[in-house]
C-alpha cells in the first residue's frame, strides 16, 4: 500500500517496509475561466524508491519531500526547483515523513517515527537540526495540518482513526471525528481545513470551520482517491489512476483536467499546490524501469503561451508542446 508510511494500523504501529517505488514531478499550473491548466511535469526525483509526501515553502521555491534510500532510513530532503539541486536535511536513526513548514516559516514539523516505534509529532530548524517535541503525549499520529499557529488538525491511528485537534500553547487534545482519511489540508486563506470522512464504500470530502469546527460536505471522492488539493477557495484537485481531476463548487462533479497514461504514469496520488499558484508537485510511479531526468507529458489542453512563460526553466520550455501540435510524450535522448 503506497502510503505516507505504509500507514496500515497495526497494534498500533506503523510498518514501513511496504513502501513502493514512487516519484516527486513538478508541473506549471495556471487558471483559465475558473479553470485548473497544468502544463508539463518533470520527474524531479528519478530514482527507484520511495520518493513522497512533497509540500512547498512558503516563498514557492522549494519543496520539502520524504525520501527512503539504500540504508532504509526515511529522512526529509530538499529540493530547490530552479536549480533541481537537491539537500538531505534530516540524518537520523528515527524516521522523518510529512514535512511541513510551520506557521512562521521558521521550523518545519514531521511525523517521526521514534527508536521504540512510537509516532509523534516533532518539529525542525530548517537545517534539519534542533529536534523537538510539538505534542508530548498525543500518539500514534499519522498526518497533520496546521490550522493556525497553535492549532493542528492530525490523524490519530486507531480502529477507527480518529481526526484530533491539539492546542499546542496547552497540549489539550479533543476527539472531532472518526472513520477518516489521511488527506487533512489548510483552507486556502485559512479560517479551517478540510478531511475526508469514511463511511462503507464512500469517501467525502469536509470542509471544517476554526473556530467553532462546524462541517460542511462538499463532494464524494472517486473511487480509489484519497488525496486533495486546493487550488483556490473553490477548486478541488484530486488523483485517479493516471489522471487528474477537479471539483468546482457549484459545478457538475469531478473533470479531468490531465492524464498522465501515455507517458506511463500511474497511481497519481499526493499532490501539493505552490502558496504562490504557480507550481503543482504530484506523486505518481512511473510504469516499467525506464527513466529519465526529462521523462514530461504534454497536456491537450496546454496553451501555447504557457511554453513562454518566464517562469518555465530550460527544462519545461525545450518539452513543451503547445495545444495546437502533437502531444505526444517527449524524453530526453
Amino acid at each position: 500500500m503506497r502510503v505516507i508510511i505504509s500507514l496500515v494500523a497495526m497494534c498500533g504501529a506503523i510498518p514501513l517496509g511496504a513502501q513502493g517505488s514512487t516519484d516527486v514531478f513538478l508541473a506549471p499550473l495556471s487558471m483559465q475561466n475558473g479553470r485548473p491548466v497544468i502544463g508539463p511535469p518533470v520527474n524531479l526525483t528519478n530514482r527507484p524508491g520511495y520518493d513522497n509526501q512533497p509540500s512547498f515553502t512558503p516563498d514557492s521555491k522549494t519543496i520539502l519531500y520524504t525520501s527512503t534510500r539504500e540504508d532504509a532510513q526515511s529522512d526529509i530532503y530538499r529540493i530547490e526547483i530552479q536549480t533541481k539541486a537537491i539537500t538531505r536535511l534530516t540524518t537520523t536513526p528515527e524516521s522523518e515523513y510529512s514535512a511541513t513548514v510551520m506557521p512562521g516559516g521558521q521550523r518545519f514539523s514531521v511525523i517521526r517515527v521514534e527508536r521504540d516505534s512510537t509516532q509523534r509529532l516533532w518539529s525542525f530548524a530548517f537545517d534539519g537540526s534542533d529536534p523537538r517535541v510539538v505534542i508530548e503525549s498525543l500518539k500514534p499520529v499519522g498526518y497533520h495540518a496546521w490550522i493556525d499557529a497553535n492549532n493542528l488538525a492530525l490523524f490519530v491511528l486507531g480502529r477507527p482513526n480518529a481526526l484530533v485537534h491539539t492546542d499546542i500553547r496547552t497540549q489539550k487534545s479533543d476527539t472531532l471525528a472518526r472513520r477518516i482519511g489521511r488527506s487533512l489540508v489548510t483552507l486556502p486563506g485559512g479560517g479551517g481545513f478540510s478531511f475526508v470522512r469514511q463511511e462503507d464504500s464512500t469517501s467525502t470530502l469536509v470542509a471544517a470551520t476554526w473556530p467553532g469546527f462546524a462541517t460542511t460536505d462538499l463532494v464524494a471522492l472517486p473511487r480509489g482517491s484519497q488525496d486533495i488539493a486546493w487550488v483556490s477557495p473553490t477548486v478541488v484537485l484530486t488523483g485517479s489512476g493516471s489522471r487528474l481531476l477537479a471539483w468546482t463548487r457549484g459545478g457538475s462533479g469531478w473533470q479531468p483536467v490531465a492524464d498522465f497514461g501515455a507517458a506511463g504514469l500511474t497511481d497519481v496520488t499526493r499532490i501539493a499546490v505552490s502558496p504562490d499558484g504557480h507550481w503543482l508537485a504530484i506523486v505518481a510511479t512511473p510504469r516499467g524501469e525506464g527513466r529519465s531526468d526529462r521523462t514530461i507529458f504534454t497536456d491537450s489542453t496546454l496553451h501555447a503561451e504557457q511554453c513562454e512563460s518566464p517562469r518555465l526553466g530550460e527544462d519545461w520550455r525545450r518539452v513543451c508542446i503547445p495545444r495546437n501540435q502533437s502531444a505526444r510524450p517527449a524524453r530526453k535522448p
